[in-house]
C-alpha cells in the first residue's frame, strides 16, 4: 500500500475513536466541518493536551490533501507517527470509556 493509503487507513482509525469518545459522552457531531468538530472535541471528551489535538489536526489536513488535491506527498515517517498516533487516542478512549462505564470493559482486556 502507499504511504497515502496507509495514513489514511490509521488516520480513520483515530477519528472512529474519537467518535467513539464522542458518542459515549452523549454526543455527535455536525457534519459542517465533521472531522474537524470531531478532533477539537477531544479536549472535551477524553480531555488530552492541546498538543496531541494540533497533530491530530495537523494529520487532518495532510489527508485531505493527500485524499482530494495532489497524492504522493506523504512520507513514511508520517505514515509511521499517524499510527502511533491512532495507538495512543484509542488507548486514551479506552482507558476514559472504561473508567466511566466500567460495565463496558471486556473480560479479556
Amino acid at each position: 500500500m502507499s504511504p497515502d493509503w496507509r495514513l489514511s487507513i490509521a488516520y480513520n482509525s483515530a477519528l472512529q475513536s474519537a467518535k467513539a469518545a464522542l458518542a459515549a459522552a452523549g454526543y455527535r457531531a455536525a457534519r459542517e466541518s465533521h472531522h474537524f468538530r470531531i478532533i477539537q472535541l477531544l479536549k472535551y471528551t477524553i480531555h488530552v493536551d492541546s498538543t496531541l489535538i494540533a497533530q491530530f489536526d495537523m494529520f487532518r489536513k495532510k489527508r485531505n490533501i493527500s485524499d482530494y488535491e495532489r497524492g504522493g506527498q506523504v512520507s513514511e515517517q508520517e505514515v509511521k507517527e499517524m499510527i502511533s498516533l491512532a495507538k495512543r487516542i484509542r488507548s486514551f478512549t479506552e482507558k476514559w470509556i472504561y473508567s466511566k462505564y466500567p460495565s463496558f470493559k471486556l473480560k479479556n482486556s
